[in-house]
């Protein structure tokens, strides 16, 4: 509460002051209560050894001498004053009448009489049933006569005593006023600092770690207020590295590409960057939730197990939905001899796999494409160095033919597969520039024109949009008309056309080839473009073909920042088109 610390303080002071008030008044009373008495005692004794002397000096005969002594010794010290014969019989009292003297019982055995006779002086404290009070009782002998005893009622002294404890409790109380006062001012003296101690270690709780306190003192206080400047700035220091820490590590988790996950020793997700979202086609809320709930891949989990099992690095291999393939490369979290966790990177692996299946298809695909020619030359050219080219000269000749065929073949495989490697590895520059597109198809059709006629099919005028200047390479340009030209040539049968079309889209051309050919399968329309791919291979390869011009067409296309397509049906022939940015 506030304030509560003040009035605590303020209560522990007056708290003290009353315990040394209380433990000083109860000393002070006793100590002074003991001193009034034996003072009394003293005083009573030392008038009673001159009461002794006045007595041995004055009385000769104690009847008849020690009334009157009595009398003026009680008068003089104004005590009770009793002579007490040798034998204990009172000879004379101040206290009663003469004629009660002989009713008093015998004295002899009375401590302060018997105490006197024997040391000298003798005292007592008793209750008085002549008198009805507590008395004080002082005896001193005087000669071979008697006693004298004087007597004082102990209530005067107890009314002393009661003086005494008034004025003790007036001081007290007066005491403890006054350290009211003071313990108030001292209290809120001291709880201002630990107020504002109090609120400057408020405000750094609230994260305000640039406060500080004012120090306004060399004591407790300032030091203490100094040592909370000093850990508000070293939080503060701190906290701006973990900020800038942090802010690193989640910029460089969400700029990889690889997926991150990080588990606690329950395989219970604790982090995971957007990659890893995208993997597994999941949301980013999956901290706190187990592995098993995001993905129910038991080779995972049990991947994940055995790493927080073994405290081992692992490396594993496993397919995701969509045709994926991960790479997951598992690491133990220790800290320290501890585990924390595990730590799991997903690197997705699929171009890679793609790319060596590729790999793999071109070399089956480059093998078997030069092994045809190869053998035939190969096995051609023995014959004739057995002999058959001087037994049978024209048979030696047609194999020639055959041989030079199957050479040209070979060539041309070299060329598109050297032509292929250049475009896929952009080592080949393109010389982008103006091309009056109209002139680059008629170009085109003329070089193509003599393959028309021998097959039968007729070639038709480009139609659509003229007067079109596309920005690309020349050559390659003609290349990829020539390509697709001869391509609708051999897939069309005889009496059939092939036609080019253009028509301007926005900022590009499109360029269409469009034949009456046997059309294309649905199924091959997406593999069409590979290398090596052919729909009927038969055919292709008694045309002459290598398989290799498509991907030469998408390559170039691509190279010139267009797309390419291809629309077929069966039995009613293929449109292949593809588009060029627009001179400018």
């Amino acid at each position: 509460m506030k304030g509560g610390f003040r009035w605590k303080l303020m209560a522990s002071y007056l708290l003290l002051v009353l315990l040394l008030g209380a433990g000083l008044y109860f000393y002070l009373a006793a100590s002074q209560e003991t001193s009034m008495t034996q003072g009394t005692r003293q005083h009573l004794e030392d008038e009673a050894r001159i009461a002794s002397l006045m007595a041995q000096k004055e009385i000769r005969d104690l009847k008849q001498d020690a009334p009157a002594l009595t009398a003026a010794l009680s008068k003089a010290i104004r005590s009770r004053v009793t002579v007490i014969a040798g034998d204990g019989v009172v000879v004379a009292d101040s206290g009663l009448a003469p004629d009660e003297w002989g009713k008093l019982e015998n004295h002899a055995n009375r401590p302060e009489v018997r105490q006197a006779l024997k040391e000298g002086i003798g005292s007592a404290i008793r209750y008085s049933a002549t008198l009805h009070t507590d008395m004080l009782y002082v005896a001193a002998p005087f000669g071979d006569h008697g006693v004298v005893r004087l007597a004082l009622p102990l209530s005067e002294l107890e009314q002393a005593k009661e003086r005494l404890r008034r004025s003790l409790g007036a001081a007290l109380a007066v005491a403890v006023l006054a350290s009211l006062l003071l313990s108030y001012f001292l209290s809120n003296l001291n709880s201002r600092n630990l107020r504002r101690l109090a609120t400057g270690a408020q405000r750094i709780g609230r994260g305000e770690f640039g406060a500080r306190i004012a120090v306004q003192s060399q004591d407790e206080m300032g030091e203490l207020a100094h040592v909370m400047n000093e850990m508000s700035g070293r939080i503060e220091r701190q906290l701006e590295l973990i900020s800038s820490e942090k802010n690193q590590l989640d910029a460089i988790l969400n700029g990889m590409g690889e997926g991150v996950m990080v588990t606690d020793r329950d395989a219970v997700v604790t982090l995971v960057n957007p990659a890893f979202c995208t993997m597994f086609a999941t949301g980013a809320e999956l901290q706190g939730r187990p592995l098993l709930q995001i993905t129910r891949h038991p080779d995972l989990y049990a991947a994940c197990r055995e790493v927080l099992s073994a405290r081992q690095e692992q490396h594993q291999e496993i397919a995701l939905a969509g045709g994926k393939t991960v790479l997951v490369h598992w690491v133990p979290l220790r800290d320290g001899d501890g585990l924390q966790g595990a730590v799991a990177v997903f690197h997705d692996i699929s171009a890679f796999k793609r790319v060596e299946k590729i790999r793999r298809d071109f070399v089956a695909n480059v093998s078997h494409e030069l092994r045809t020619p190869v053998t035939v030359i190969k096995g051609y050219a023995e014959t004739l160095l057995s002999g058959a080219l001087a037994a049978d000269p024209e048979r030696a000749e047609r194999f020639l033919l055959i041989i030079q065929n199957h050479a040209d073949r070979l060539s041309g495989l070299v060329r598109d597969l050297l032509t292929l490697s250049e475009l896929e590895s952009g080592e080949m520059g393109m010389q982008l520039k103006p091309v009056a597109l109209d002139e680059a198809i008629r170009q085109a059709l003329l070089l193509v024109g003599q393959r028309g006629e021998e097959k039968g099919v007729q070639l038709e005028q480009p139609a659509g949009e003229a007067g079109l200047t596309v920005q690309a390479d020349r050559g390659r340009l003609e290349q990829v008309l020539i390509n697709l030209l001869d391509n609708a040539i051999k897939y069309s049968e005889t009496g059939k056309s092939v036609g080019v079309e253009t028509a301007r889209e926005g900022d590009l051309v499109r360029v269409s080839v469009r034949d009456s050919g046997i059309g294309i399968p649905e199924k091959d329309l997406p593999r069409l473009f590979e290398r090596f791919y052919r729909v009927d291979e038969a055919r292709s390869r008694d045309n002459g073909g290598t398989g290799l011009g498509l991907s030469i067409v998408k390559h170039i296309v691509q190279a010139h920042g267009g797309t390419l397509e291809v629309k077929s049906e069966q039995g009613k022939g293929s449109v292949f088109s593809f588009t060029l940015p627009i001179a400018r």
